[in-house]
């Protein structure tokens, strides 16, 4: 990520949060920014964790289509 463009933005957030992040930032000697980006970068993939990923979800669809009456029998 560290290559890609940076763009500013800007945002409220909790000052207790936003203390104990600027915090962490100094014990561990990195930019608040690199926390920010972090922390974005794991809400990200934690959402995406919850939905199937689309050729996933395309291949159960197409299995379901040819062997969808197999399945029903097999579920009786």
């Amino acid at each position: 990520m560290a290559s890609q463009a940076r763009e500013k933005f800007a945002t409220q957030v909790n000052s207790e949060i936003l203390a104990t992040v600027r915090n962490l930032a100094q014990s561990e000697g990195r930019q608040l920014q690199t926390l920010v980006d972090e922390a974005l970068a794991d809400l990200i993939e934690k959402r995406k964790q919850g939905k199937p990923r689309a050729n996933v979800m395309a291949a159960y669809q197409a299995s379901h289509e040819k062997f969808g009456s197999l399945y029903k029998k097999l579920a009786e």
